[in-house]
């Protein structure tokens, strides 16, 4: 039987992911301040990227505001990986 998957997240990578993950948590964010805040180029930073990879943020779309205003939320394996940090 197989253990649980192992996260494809780098070490380095943990502490701006849990800061992410904390930030989505404060309050009510939306995917165009999201993107405006945490978009990088940089392929070591892919801070949003990972996120959604690993299933730890999803976007709930708003029909009335188009992509930008989707909601970004932490999803149950968010919340529990913000508890665990």
């Amino acid at each position: 039987m197989d253990g649980p998957a192992q996260s494809q997240i780098p070490a380095a990578l943990r502490p701006l992911l849990r800061q992410f993950l904390a930030w989505v948590a404060a309050r009510p964010r939306r995917y165009g301040e999201t993107m405006e805040a945490w978009r990088s180029s940089c392929p070591r930073d892919p801070v949003w990227e990972d996120a959604l990879t690993e299933g730890l943020v999803a976007l709930r779309p708003d029909p009335a505001t188009g992509m930008a205003g989707a909601h970004v939320e932490l999803t149950e394996a968010g919340e529990a990986a913000l508890t665990a940090a």
